[in-house]
């Protein structure tokens, strides 16, 4: 059924019956949750990708993307339930459906200029088989004014948006390993439509699937710019968390404890220091906004950028003490992923941090609890679960494993006791009195 300028009760009552087919493009971690959200909802939908083993393996009803709890029964389930197919004709998958929602990567080249071939591939797609009615929806996150440049490409299928079929923005907002509960419960959808008769459409869509409800803006940029802004606002915010703790350093002041002091008044909220920012979105979103070289945005990613390379500069400073160069030392990197409990290393400081390690001549060994030892040599360094003549750990992701390391054994078999925290994992002092040489960010 085509919804685009139904009524809202016409909109909802169609989807729940499942008289509303749903093609979703991108079937990647944030695009196969909500495939299987729609579904699960009671809309028909198509999931379409262009690598025919994840289409194979979905049709089978296998979920491909393992990290999300709950995501393996939802793909089962309405798989077997006739309610969710895949398929790697994009061109078809628009022919079929009536709602086409774009969920692909938007990147960034060699020279951080955002990069949205992907989304504009398919769009051609989605031209093809667009038809009267249809309700076309960009969720990826895009630099302000993406979704008026991809309504003329759609408008390649001789049908003129607003008049026949509507384009809204409506930016996922979810993060890896929980992205079902932050589609449907943590935050309400944010809607925008290049209509007024746009916005209403994807205000009643997203209703069906969102507990916390819709928010519709008045327009598309303006959605696109509330995405952005939030990944900003991280960035931004964590780049005075990591100045303030080298501050602290250089005061002999324990960053941690007066954070967490100035945070007891209700307007400060100053965050946690660290090795640096990664995953697809914090470090990325600032350069969707066209802002001054030496604006507080471009600061802020440059304060952020650096802090692999405080991270290295401890290594060093911690391995002086002991009169070891880092040239020849062996160093064990805990972690690669950009956050605990994330099988993710996109823009992780990790690589950046074993990049420079191995520049200095280190012998580098990595151990991540998410990642097999295959995965972690394809990246060309060594695989170690054990601290036998190790120099100097490196925490570099805050997985919870690694709060429950016994200090005392590992310390039996490292050769020097280093280790360098960049995640506030463990106690100082506990291991200062075990004889380490300390040296975390955000503590003295």
């Amino acid at each position: 059924m085509k919804i685009y300028g139904q009524k809202r009760e016409i909109i909802i009552n169609s989807f729940k019956n499942g008289d509303i087919t749903v093609a979703v493009y991108g079937l990647g971690k944030m695009g196969l949750p909500l495939v299987a959200i729609f579904a699960d909802n009671g809309a028909k939908v198509i999931g379409a990708d262009i690598n025919p083993d994840v289409v194979e393996t979905i049709n089978k009803g296998i979920n491909t993307v393992k990290e999300e709890p709950g995501l393996d029964e939802l793909v089962y389930k309405n798989v077997k339930e006739g309610r969710l197919k895949a398929t790697t004709n994009l061109v078809e998958a628009s022919q079929d459906s009536d709602v086409m929602v774009i969920l692909v990567p938007t990147l960034l080249d060699e020279n951080n200029i955002p990069d949205i071939k992907i989304v504009e591939s398919v769009c051609e797609n989605i031209a093809e088989g667009l038809e009267e009615g249809d309700f076309v929806i960009l969720e990826s996150t895009a630099p302000p004014g993406t979704t008026d440049h991809i309504k003329t490409i759609l408008e390649k299928s001789g049908l003129k948006a607003e008049k026949y079929w509507g384009l809204a923005h409506c930016p996922e907002r979810t993060s890896s390993g929980r992205a079902i509960r932050d589609i449907t419960q943590s935050y309400p959808k944010v809607v925008g439509g290049i209509n007024p008769k746009s916005t209403e459409t994807a205000e009643a869509l997203y209703s069906v699937i969102n507990e916390k409800g819709v928010i519709p803006v008045s327009d598309a940029k303006t959605a696109e710019a509330v995405k952005v802004f939030e990944g900003i606002y991280r960035d931004v915010n964590i780049a005075l968390a990591n100045e303030l703790a080298l501050i602290c350093e250089e005061l002999e002041i324990n960053a941690i404890e007066a954070f967490k002091v100035a945070n007891t008044q209700p307007y400060s909220n100053i965050h946690l220091p660290g090795v640096g920012v990664g995953g697809h979105c914090i470090p990325v979103y600032p350069y969707f906004l066209k802002t001054p070289r030496k604006g507080l945005i471009r600061l802020a990613r440059k304060i952020n950028d650096f802090m692999p390379q405080y991270t290295v500069n401890l290594v060093v400073k911690g391995l002086k003490t002991f009169e070891k160069k880092i040239e020849n030392s062996n160093i064990m990197v805990l972690g690669i992923s950009f956050r605990g409990g994330v099988k993710e290393i996109r823009w992780s400081p990790s690589l950046t941090i074993i990049k420079l390690l191995k520049g200095f001549g280190a012998n580098v060994f990595v151990y991540d609890p998410l990642f097999n030892p295959g995965e972690i040599e394809e990246l060309g360094v060594r695989y170690a679960d054990q601290f036998d003549d190790m120099d100097c750990v490196v925490i570099a992701s805050d997985h919870k494993e690694f709060r429950g390391y016994d200090w005392k054994e590992i310390g039996k078999k490292m050769r020097t006791k280093v280790v360098v925290d960049g995640r506030q994992i463990v106690d100082p002092d506990q291991l200062r009195k075990l004889g380490y040489i300390y040296l975390g960010i955000g503590y003295i």
